[in-house]
């Protein structure tokens, strides 16, 4: 196995695979002045202060100290580079990219009537329009499962759509658009069978009104709970609901459908540094393989995607794909400055102990999921995907915020990559696990799907990995369980919400 991995010839700096000593020999005539933990960078020559620090073929940041050759060099030695302007973007000059093509272009879902998108799993979702529902729904939940679930053999499961949202707001402050978007567009996740289950409290400021269409809002799918006799009244009114919805839903049957069908969004958390060597390379292969025949590709957080806005741009397919580029992340640039917050706060610790020395390098490593095609649309976040493609959809780096918005934008499942690792899960929709590494893999071998550290040591390429991945995703779609799903592990419903609360 090499010591050591250089991206591209550029790079000033290469990455140790393996904890390394002072003495060792790397990179030809390198010799370490100090040890070098796994995924951290090496100087490759001596620099002056003031030096740009490169990886990527990228300017990551300018060193704050003279370097030697074999010397470590992280957060604390270079300044951040500053952010691509983004009223300098050009879009559109990267646009001309030949696909790969997969040997398969089906999948088994679930149609759904009226919408573009099929669903993965057949599941009832029953979403509360406030916070105060949440006890209720739970219960009600926990006593489905018990005394129903099993009479429905081909629904997967029952799941509350809670979220701490819903009254303390003014549904028409500035932001509040999103929460309300996001709830609203998640109950019509494809997962759920068009089948709607609203349960309300009765005086909450987000009323049923505002999250139904008019003939959506009526009894037949709605309860709420100020009208039930008691505690005991509100479990009966929804067990009724329940058994009308469940009958529902068993009657449906997986199709073979076109890969034109299927939306999948990629998401990593946990990154380390050989995030943007093998797992994100690997997902951005699988994605231009759904692309390629007509699948819907979403990656996602804004804030680590934002200091390669420049390559996002030159990738846009249209002009008003672009403007949407630029005024999502403004919109988020202006968030972060009304809160204080510096975008190179991203990296969290964990990130940092994993090689990632700031956010451009981090960013750099993320855009890597985004594979090579050119994108076609741009979401808000929790805006509802139309097109096939590769889409960026605007959301928080907050792995917890950001899948329930790519589950609001219509994803089927998610494929999710890690390197220092994270039991991160969905209820809504089955989540695939690649690591970065194989010590993580070897670590949690009954979390992760699929290793993709065989990149690392030259066991596998890139391709191999992503097609590795590509069919399990077709697989996992088809109704096979991934990991987290089969542990049963999953996160609260976390929505992202900039308007006031009182």
């Amino acid at each position: 196995m090499p010591a050591t991995i250089k991206i591209n010839e550029k790079d000033t700096v290469a990455i140790a695979l393996r904890d390394l000593r002072k003495g060792e020999k790397v990179e030809g005539d390198v010799i370490l002045l100090e040890d070098i933990p796994q995924a951290h960078k090496i100087a490759l020559c001596d620099r002056e202060k003031g030096a740009p620090v490169i990886r990527y073929g990228v300017v990551l940041g300018f060193l704050t100290q003279p370097i030697r050759k074999g010397e470590w060099i992280n957060e604390h030695k270079m300044a951040v580079a500053p952010s691509p302007d983004l009223a300098s973007l050009v879009w559109g000059t990267d646009v001309h990219v030949r696909l790969p093509h997969p040997r398969r272009t089906t999948w088994r879902g679930y149609s759904v009537p009226g919408q573009r998108w099929a669903g993965s799993r057949n599941i009832l979702a029953i979403t509360s329009t406030v916070q105060c529902c949440q006890g209720v729904v739970d219960a009600a939940v926990r006593k489905m499962k018990e005394e129903l679930l099993a009479k429905y053999p081909h629904v997967d499961d029952i799941v509350a759509l809670n979220h701490v949202y819903g009254c303390g707001i003014d549904v028409n402050a500035p932001g509040s658009e999103i929460p309300v978007r996001t709830i609203r567009n998640l109950m019509h996740n494809p997962n759920f069978g068009g089948q709607l289950f609203v349960v309300s409290l009765g005086c909450e400021h987000l009323r049923p009104d505002l999250l139904l269409s008019e003939s959506e809002n009526n009894p037949g799918n709605v309860i709420v709970l100020q009208k039930q006799h008691g505690f005991a009244g509100m479990l009966e009114a929804m067990m009724e609901m329940a058994e009308k919805k469940l009958a529902i839903l068993e009657s449906r049957r997986r199709e073979e459908l076109p890969l034109s069908r299927l939306l999948v969004g990629f998401q990593c958390g946990g990154s380390d540094a050989f995030s943007g060597i093998a797992a994100n390379p690997a997902a951005g292969y699988a994605s231009d393989l759904l692309v390629s025949e007509g699948a819907g590709s979403m990656f996602s957080e804004v804030t680590e995607v934002r200091d390669g806005a420049d390559k996002l741009a030159a990738r846009c397919i249209d002009e008003a794909t672009f403007r949407k580029l630029v005024h999502e992340l403004d919109w988020y640039d202006k968030y972060l400055a009304r809160g204080g917050m510096d975008r190179d706060g991203n990296p969290t610790p964990g990130n940092k102990a994993g090689g990632l020395s700031n956010i451009v390098e981090k960013a750099m490593g993320s855009i890597a999921k985004s594979g090579s095609a050119p994108i076609v649309d741009v979401l808000a976040s929790g805006e509802r995907a139309t097109k096939g493609g590769l889409m960026f959809a605007a959301t928080s780096a907050n792995d917890v915020i950001c899948g329930p918005s790519q589950l609001a934008s219509g994803m089927a499942l998610e494929v999710f990559m890690t390197g220092r690792g994270t039991p991160y899960g969905l209820a809504e929709a089955p989540v695939i696990k690649v690591s970065t590494r194989y010590e993580l893999k070897e670590m949690w071998p009954d979390l992760i799907d699929i290793d993709a550290g065989y990149v690392e040591t030259g066991e596998k390429t890139i391709q191999e990995v992503g097609e590795e991945l590509f069919n399990l995703i077709l697989d996992v779609a088809s109704g096979e369980k991934p990991k987290v799903e089969q542990l049963g592990l999953s996160n609260y419903i976390c929505l992202l919400n900039p308007a006031p609360l009182e």
